[in-house]
Formats: C-alpha cells, structure tokens, sequence
C-alpha cells in the first residue's frame, strides 16, 4: 500500500512540475475545472492512492 501511494505522490508532483515549466497556457486551472465539472473516475483513483497508506494509521 505504501509504495503505491509513495508512487501517485511522484507521478502527481512530476506532472505539476512539467505544467508549471510551460506558461504558454494556464494548464493547472484548465485541468482543475475539468475535474470540478466532470469528476472523472480516474481522479477518485488517484487521490485513494495518494491516501492509500492513511488508513493503516
């Protein structure tokens, strides 16, 4: 559990580090309406790995 959660942690900062290297346009905001209106099922998946090791406490 631990190292799934330790790996959705890397892939997500990666991933916002890249975004923020490119200011040609505001991809964070565009990505996060996305998430606000449709919420897809692979951003549950995501934040239940992210927090994969919280329940072990």
């Amino acid at each position: 559990m631990i190292a799934s959660s330790i790996g959705a942690r890397i892939k997500c900062a990666l991933v916002l580090i890249i975004f923020s290297l490119i200011p040609i346009l505001p991809v964070t905001g565009t990505i996060g309406l996305f998430i606000v209106i449709f919420r897809p099922i692979w951003f549950k998946k995501l934040v239940d790995n992210v927090y994969a090791d919280k329940n072990d406490r």
